[in-house]
């Protein structure tokens, strides 16, 4: 009779609980960036018109930079 056996700590024993850890520190994640977008919008929004346009941003641009933080608005007037 072949009983198949799991040893604690193998991979066998690991890997079916990874996908779920997986999918847990994706949605964690999301949350955080969820937040600090949240935070920059905050943070931006609280800023003068005039303190906008000394940092290169109008006051319609807040939810493109907070989404995009990678993405350099003024790149397309002052190319690098």
């Amino acid at each position: 009779m072949d009983t198949p056996y799991i040893v604690v700590g193998s991979p066998h024993a690991i890997a079916p609980a990874r996908p779920r850890f997986a999918v847990i520190g994706r949605c964690w994640a999301a949350l955080l960036d969820w937040k600090l977008r949240v935070q920059i919008r905050v943070r931006l929004n609280n800023l003068s018109d005039h303190e906008l346009q000394d940092i290169g941003i109008a006051r319609g641009e807040i939810d493109y930079v907070a989404s995009h933080r990678a993405v350099d608005p003024r790149s397309a007037v002052y190319p690098p």
